[in-house]
């Protein structure tokens, strides 16, 4: 764990001691951050987002208001993700078991998903298990993920589909 002078972390954040965190980085009001979650330097978590156990997430990540990072997520270097974006981490989700019985972690089918560097995610965005955000790729607003977004790849919609390419700095620069 960084020094405490290093990190700011509010008052009302929830930040298991287990948790590693990067110098220069901003955990703001109403956060949670599980077990064994790592968060790269210089990032910044904004109001009620939460990281969930073994999260990992690089350096100079900014992730919006109210996001949900379940278990099994990377995010990689320079990623932004919206407000109210959820990423999801198993793809037959149940409470119970066929049996009646409560699911336990050791349960849970979790599939691994990816962000990759300098990729955004579009507020209230959705992404299923098991899916890869390409390099620099765009997630618009609202968008459910349901397949691997291409480096540089624009999606949108529910599904997300592919409508074009975009630069480094987020300007479409060809249609699909």
């Amino acid at each position: 764990m960084a020094k405490k002078s290093l990190v700011k972390i509010h008052k009302t954040a929830a930040v298991d001691k287990s948790a590693e965190i990067g110098t220069g980085t901003e955990i703001w009001d109403w956060v949670k951050v599980r077990e064994n979650a790592k968060i790269g330097k210089n990032c910044i978590i904004h109001k009620g987002v939460f990281i969930d156990q073994q999260v990992q997430i690089g350096n100079n990540v900014k992730i919006q208001v109210d996001a949900s990072l379940f278990k099994g997520l990377i995010v990689e270097d320079g990623a932004f993700i919206g407000p109210h974006v959820c990423f999801t981490n198993d793809k037959l989700p149940r409470s119970t078991s066929s049996d009646g019985n409560l699911k336990k972690n050791s349960d849970w089918d979790l599939k691994p998903t990816v962000v990759k560097e300098g990729a955004s995610v579009g507020a209230a965005a959705t992404v299923l298990p098991g899916i890869t955000i390409g390099r620099w790729a765009m997630v618009g607003a609202g968008a459910v993920v349901t397949k691997n977004v291409p480096d540089f790849g624009i999606v949108v919609g529910n599904p997300a589909k592919l409508v074009g390419y975009a630069d480094k700095e987020g300007k479409k620069v060809r249609s699909a």
